[in-house]
C-alpha cells in the first residue's frame, strides 16, 4: 500500500457546505469536486476531486498549466481549508488538463502520483522523441504539413503540459493503493486513452474516479499513440475490464457523471460503429489517406464541412481515425499500402494482386 505522505496539519475549520463557493461541490463526505475551467477547449471544465485527510488531503487533477487552471484551483483548494502545502497529487494519465498544473505541486515532502507507463511516455515527449515520431506519421498519413505547423503553435496539449517532471512524479503499478482519511483508493491500470491511463477505485463506498476512461456526455478521444500498436484494441480491453467493477457512483474527469455501466456498453457499441464506418469509406473509396478517410466522418462539433474544422480538431479526429484504422489492420481486415511516401488505405484483397 501506498500512504499519501503526511505533515502536522494546520489549524483550521473544517468546510461547511454553504461556505463553499457557488459550483464547489461537496460529493461525499470528505470528498468534493472543483470545477477548474479550460479557457478555449470544448471540454469547457475539469473536474478536480478534493479528499479530505487527517495529515494530509489527495486531490486528483489539475487543469492546464494556464493562469486561469491556476487561479480556480487554488481558490478551490482554499475554500475547502486546504493548499499545495498540504496536499498529494493523483493524476488520471498525462493529458495536460489533467497534469498541466503538476509544477506547483509535490514540494516539501508531498507527492504527485501517475502511472509510470504515462510518466515514461511524458518523459519521451517532453525529449522530443516521441513528438518527432508523432509528427512523421501525421505527415505520412496525409496530413497537410501548413495545417500540422498550426496545431504545433496552438494545441494546449503541448503549450500548457507540465515543464519540471524529472524525479517529481511518483509511479503507480496497477493494484497499488493510496490511502488519505478513510478512504483508500486502488489503482486502475486502463490503456488506451493514454497508454498508462488509470483509474480509481474505492470499493467500500463502490465509487469510481473514472477520470476520462469513462465519460458520459462525452465520448473519450482514442487517438492512435507512438510505440503503441493497438490503443483502440487497449480501450476496448480495458472497457470490458472496467465493466466487472460494482461501480455505484462514477465521478468522471469531464462534465457530469451518470450510469456506469450502461455507459460502458454504449462506449463498446459506438467504437463498433466507428469501426463499421471507417470499413465503409475504404470499401467505397479505396486508397485513401487517414486525413481523407476522417473526412467522411461524422464528427460531433460546430463545423459546416471538414473544411471549417480548426486544426486542432482535425489533429484529434485523424487521431481517432488512425487508432481505427490500426486496429482493423491488426485484425486483417485493411491493409495500408505506402505510395510515394503516403500511406493509403484499402480494404484487405484489394487492390488485387
Amino acid at each position: 500500500m501506498t500512504q499519501a505522505a503526511s505533515d502536522p496539519p494546520p489549524a483550521r475549520d473544517e468546510p461547511r457546505r454553504g461556505a463553499l463557493p457557488a459550483r464547489t461541490e461537496a460529493v461525499l463526505d470528505g470528498i468534493y469536486r472543483i470545477p477548474v475551467p479550460l479557457p478555449g477547449n470544448p471540454l469547457k471544465e475539469l473536474n478536480g476531486y478534493l479528499l479530505r485527510g487527517r495529515e494530509s488531503d489527495l486531490l486528483i487533477d489539475l487543469g492546464f498549466r494556464m493562469p486561469e487552471c491556476r487561479e480556480a484551483l487554488m481558490a478551490g483548494l482554499s475554500e475547502l481549508g486546504s493548499s499545495p502545502e498540504r496536499v498529494d497529487v493523483l493524476l488520471t494519465h498525462l493529458h495536460s488538463d489533467h497534469s498541466g498544473l503538476a509544477d506547483e505541486f509535490g514540494e516539501n515532502g508531498r507527492r504527485v502520483y501517475m502511472t509510470g507507463t504515462d510518466i515514461d511516455y511524458l518523459r519521451g515527449i517532453r525529449s522530443g522523441t516521441i513528438s518527432r515520431k508523432t509528427r512523421a506519421r501525421f505527415v505520412s498519413e496525409g496530413f497537410p504539413e501548413d495545417v500540422l505547423a498550426e496545431v504545433e503553435n496552438a494545441n494546449p496539449a503541448w503549450k500548457c503540459a507540465p515543464r519540471r517532471h524529472e524525479g517529481r512524479f511518483h509511479a503507480l503499478r496497477d493494484g497499488d493503493v493510496i490511502a488519505v482519511g478513510d478512504y483508500r483508493l486502488r489503482t486502475v491500470l486502463t490503456p488506451g486513452h493514454t497508454p498508462g491511463n488509470a483509474m480509481f477505485w474505492l470499493e467500500e463506498q463502490k465509487l469510481m474516479f473514472t477520470g476520462d476512461h469513462v465519460l458520459f456526455d462525452i465520448t473519450p478521444n482514442i487517438t492512435s499513440w507512438t510505440g503503441i500498436e493497438d490503443a483502440l484494441g487497449d480501450y476496448l480491453e480495458s472497457l470490458r475490464k472496467s465493466r466487472a467493477f460494482p461501480v455505484e457512483i462514477a465521478l468522471p474527469g469531464h462534465r457530469k457523471p451518470g450510469p456506469y455501466h450502461e455507459r460502458i456498453d454504449r462506449l463498446l457499441a459506438h467504437h463498433e460503429r466507428r469501426l463499421a464506418e471507417a470499413r465503409g469509406v475504404i470499401g467505397d473509396q479505396p486508397g485513401l489517406t487517414a486525413y481523407e478517410i476522417a473526412s467522411f466522418m461524422k464528427w460531433k462539433i460546430r463545423a459546416d464541412d471538414w473544411q471549417s474544422f480548426p486544426p486542432v480538431q482535425k489533429w484529434f479526429a485523424v487521431g481517432e481515425c488512425l487508432s481505427h484504422l490500426d486496429y482493423l489492420r491488426l485484425r486483417g481486415e485493411i491493409v495500408c499500402l505506402p505510395q510515394g511516401g503516403i500511406r493509403r488505405w484499402y480494404a484487405a484483397g484489394f487492390p488485387p494482386a
